[in-house]
């Protein structure tokens, strides 16, 4: 989980807490994905850290996280590509998962692994979990062909051809992390990695919700979102204290000017 951003767009929040801890209901956003990763069997999470890396190392130490979830410190960034090779240790040549922590997602997330396990077209080696977005311009979209394959790939440029945006959620086979790997100068996977791949890249679009909650009113959008059910109970003394941080009842009264 890719987690260790600096949260610009969101300031001043990200002074006080990083993006990938921000509430979601009453609850972080990157506990909203590791409920979701246990219920589906999933049983090591690596999750990146540099902003705040105290607070997120704080939060991955409760008790249900430990032995399955492991934080991995960047004292400086790596880039997004430039974390995979650092931990290429980690992955043990088998389909990984990779998710930009700073995405609020509600997907049948069973459907996206069984396609890229069954379903894809045989000669792609990367799933990319795509969603429908009213402002193409501010993502980076995919054209696809009729299969549903990547042909090309627009990051944030004036009349894109496609509504059809990139989630930042990927399936990888083995070959893709060894490529990142090998190719040292490569530090970012949207830039350098997926156009590298065209051609190669299946899509599953998440029909539900996929927010990125970089910036305020996507933040205060996803409090509207309905929630799935949590997998733990919030008995700990880290989530009473999480709960006492003055930024959910700031969020909870600027969610309300929304209605």
């Amino acid at each position: 989980m890719l987690a260790a951003g600096l949260g610009t767009r969101l300031r001043p929040y990200t002074e006080e807490l990083p993006k990938c801890l921000m509430p979601i209901g009453s609850r972080p956003l990157l506990e909203h994905w590791l409920c979701t990763f246990h219920r589906q069997g999933i049983r090591q999470v690596l999750v990146n850290t540099h902003h705040h890396a105290q607070l997120v190392g704080q939060f991955i130490a409760r008790d249900q996280f430990k032995d399955w979830v492991l934080g991995v410190h960047e004292p400086i960034l790596l880039g997004t590509a430039g974390t995979i090779r650092h931990n290429i240790h980690h992955f043990c040549n088998q389909t990984s998962l990779v998710v930009h922590a700073d995405n609020w997602c509600q997907c049948d997330f069973a459907s996206f692994l069984r396609f890229h396990e069954s379903d894809r077209p045989s000669n792609t080696v990367i799933t990319m979990m795509t969603f429908k977005t009213d402002t193409p311009s501010q993502c980076g979209v995919v054209e696809v062909d009729n299969d549903g394959v990547v042909i090309g790939f627009y990051e944030k440029v004036d009349d894109p051809p496609s509504s059809l945006a990139n989630g930042a959620v990927y399936l990888l086979e083995p070959e893709v992390i060894e490529w990142i790997h090998k190719q040292t100068s490569v530090t970012d996977f949207s830039s350098e990695v997926i156009p590298n791949y065209i051609g190669r890249i299946s899509t599953w679009e998440n029909t539900l919700i996929h927010r990125d909650i970089g910036t305020i009113d996507s933040l205060l959008k996803a409090q509207k979102d309905p929630l799935s059910e949590f997998c733990w109970l919030d008995h700990d003394d880290w989530f009473r204290s999480y709960r006492e941080n003055a930024i959910h009842s700031v969020i909870s009264s600027l969610s309300g000017e929304l209605e």
